[in-house]
Order: C-alpha cells, then sequence, then structure tokens
C-alpha cells in the first residue's frame, strides 16, 4: 500500500497512456498499425521513465520529450504518450528547475514546428493544435513553478517556526539558569560554611542567610515565569537588590554610574541585568574574592556593564555562565568580554547597543 500512495501518480500517468493508446489503436479498425512493435515500446519507456522522475527530473523529462519524437512521426496508433512527457516537464518545474523545463519545452515546440515544416502538406498538427500545445507547455512550467515556490514559501515559514521555537528554548533556558543559578550557588557557598564550620553563631548566621535566599530564589523564579507570561522584566533598577544579596554572603558590592540613567529598551535593560547578576553569581562562586565594583555606562548609543572582582583572577572556569552571558550579548548586537585583570582579579564587561543591529 504504501509503494502504491508513493507512486499514484505515475501508476495514474501510465494507466492513462496505456488506456488511451489502447482505444486509439482499436479506433483504427482492422487495419495493421505502422510500426506498432515501436510504438509500444516508446510507450513503455516512456511511462517507466516516470518512475524515476524525483530522482532524475531533468533526465527523465529529456527522455520522454525524446520518445514523443520518436513516436508521433514514426508510428501508429497516435497515442497519448505526450501526456506522460507533460508530467514530466511539470514535475521537472515543480522541483525548482524552472529554467530547464523551459528550455526543454521551448525546444519541444522548436523541434515539432520544424517537423511540421518539413512535412508538407502532410501535416500533422495544423497551426491551432500547435499553439494549443505551446500554451499547454507553458501552462505547465507556470503550474510547476507556482508549486516550487508555494512549497519553499511552507518550508521556509516551517523552518522559521522552529528557530523561533529554539531561540525560545534558549531564551527559558537562560533564563532558569540565570535565576536558579545565582541563588542557588550562594546557598550552596553558605550551606558548605554552616557545615564545616565550628562557631554555633556563624552557623546560625549561615542558615538564616540559606533561608533569606530561598526565599528570594522563589520570589526571583515567579518573577521569571511572569516575564515569560509578558509580565515586567527585571530591570538595572534591581541591581541594588544584587548587591545586597551578594553582600550578605561576606562580598562588598559597590555600584558605580557613568554619564546620565535612562530609559532602556527592555530587552536590553534584562540582558544588562543578567549580565550582572551572572557575575556576581560566578565571583561568589569561583573568585574568592571581598570586593566587587559594578559600574554601569550610559551613553546615547549603548549601555555598557563593568564587573571587576579582586580575587584570585585567572582563566575562566568552563561553563554555561560566561557563554549565556555572552549569547544575551550578541543576540543585541553587543559584545562580551571576560578575562583576568593586569592587576589582579576578574573582569566581565558587556556593551549592549540601545537599537539590535539587522
Amino acid at each position: 500500500m504504501a509503494i502504491l500512495r508513493r507512486y499514484a501518480a505515475e501508476i495514474a500517468v501510465t494507466a492513462a497512456v496505456i488506456a488511451g493508446s489502447v482505444v486509439v489503436s482499436l479506433g483504427d479498425g482492422a487495419e495493421t498499425p505502422r510500426n506498432a512493435a515501436a510504438g509500444w515500446v516508446c510507450v513503455a519507456l516512456a511511462c517507466a521513465a516516470l518512475f524515476l522522475r524525483r530522482r532524475y527530473p531533468l533526465p527523465v523529462t529529456i527522455f520522454t520529450a525524446v520518445c514523443c519524437a520518436v513516436y508521433y512521426p514514426q508510428t501508429d496508433p497516435d497515442g497519448f504518450v505526450l501526456l506522460a512527457f507533460a508530467f514530466a516537464l511539470y514535475n521537472n518545474a515543480s522541483t525548482g528547475r524552472i529554467r530547464s523545463a523551459a528550455v526543454v519545452a521551448a525546444a519541444s515546440m522548436g523541434g515539432v514546428a520544424l517537423g511540421e515544416l518539413g512535412a508538407g502538406a502532410s501535416r500533422q498538427v495544423d497551426n491551432f493544435a500547435f499553439l494549443l500545445m505551446a500554451g499547454w507547455f507553458i501552462a505547465l512550467v507556470a503550474v510547476g513553478a507556482v508549486t516550487y515556490y508555494r512549497r519553499e514559501a511552507e518550508r521556509t515559514k516551517e523552518a522559521e517556526a522552529q528557530r523561533r521555537a529554539t531561540d525560545e528554548r534558549l531564551r527559558i533556558a537562560r533564563e532558569l539558569h540565570d535565576v536558579l543559578g545565582h541563588n542557588l550557588a550562594l546557598i550552596n557557598v553558605q550551606a558548605g560554611a554552616a557545615l564545616h564550620g565550628k562557631d554555633p553563631a556563624k552557623a546560625e548566621e549561615a542558615l538564616t542567610t540559606i533561608k533569606k535566599t530561598s526565599k528570594e530564589a522563589l520570589r526571583e523564579l515567579r518573577a521569571t515565569l511572569g516575564m515569560l507570561r509578558q509580565a515586567d522584566t527585571p530591570s538595572l533598577a534591581r541591581v541594588a537588590e544584587l548587591a545586597e544579596s551578594a553582600g550578605a554572603h561576606g562580598l562588598t558590592v559597590r555600584t558605580e554610574i557613568d554619564g546620565t540613567a535612562t530609559e532602556l529598551p527592555p530587552d536590553v535593560e534584562h540582558a544588562a541585568f543578567r549580565v550582572v547578576q551572572e557575575a556576581l553569581t560566578n565571583v561568589a562562586r569561583h573568585a574568592a574574592a571581598n570586593t566587587v565594583v559594578v559600574r554601569i555606562g550610559y551613553t546615547p548609543h549603548d549601555v555598557s556593564v563593568q564587573i571587576d572582582d579582586d580575587g584570585r583572577g585567572g582563566p575562566a572556569e568552563p561553563g554555561n555562565g560566561i557563554r549565556g552571558m555572552t549569547e544575551r550579548a550578541e543576540a543585541l548586537g553587543g559584545e562580551l568580554t571576560a578575562a583576568a585583570r593586569e592587576d589582579g582579579g576578574f573582569r566581565v564587561r558587556a556593551r549592549l547597543p540601545l537599537r539590535v543591529k539587522k
């Protein structure tokens, strides 16, 4: 059944060609058809070639045209082999080979015209039939071209939908990584301090911080889910909250503003906030730092965020954090660098244009 469905068009055309040839043959009466064996060979070859039309569209089109060129002048009965060529011609155009289909159609009409001119008074195709055939060939190429472009438009739309779905999954993954990774990393640091510390007072302080941070994590998660439902997005106005959260874990965070703070596009403000959040998370987890400076710079063309710490520096730890920050910046047409400073510590700097580059 699967084979029948796959080759339904070829089978239908083959049946039509054979049936038409048989009907016309019977209509000739008792007279013996001229070169009948050669005619049926052309019928069989033209129909058989159609089953290869998907793999070899242009060769099949040319082959069926050759079969017609042999069949019609040389043999009786005057059957429907032309139908096989028409189907192959349409198939060739519908696969995107529109120019080659037009060339084959024009060459075929030219061959018919030359053959009829050489036939003189014994013409088989009158002027009306010739024009009708030309219009038919043109229509087949045109319909095939429309079919191809419509199919390509559907493929493009489907590919665009898949790309948007992939981008959305990556965006959600980044959001969850930034929200949960930041707070869970801080909880992990405090849990380690409470577990290995010998001072009960410090252990109690660490547990209190864990409770506060976990509450903040839940709030962040709710805010993120709300954002994914088109609610408010995080903004740079909440950098002070990030600084306070990091301060609860032993870091001294200082915030500096360069330029005049202006209202930013939501996607730019959101990305800048997440870069600061992820950078502070990395400092708390890996840097062994005491002090962090967060600088936010505003210009008429872009906004920059720079996070410097006085930790141990060195190469960046492999993971999703820096990659996620870089993807956020590049998605907006900006750039991000993360590297050790010459005077010690580590620096993350992102520049985000206020207009996304096309």
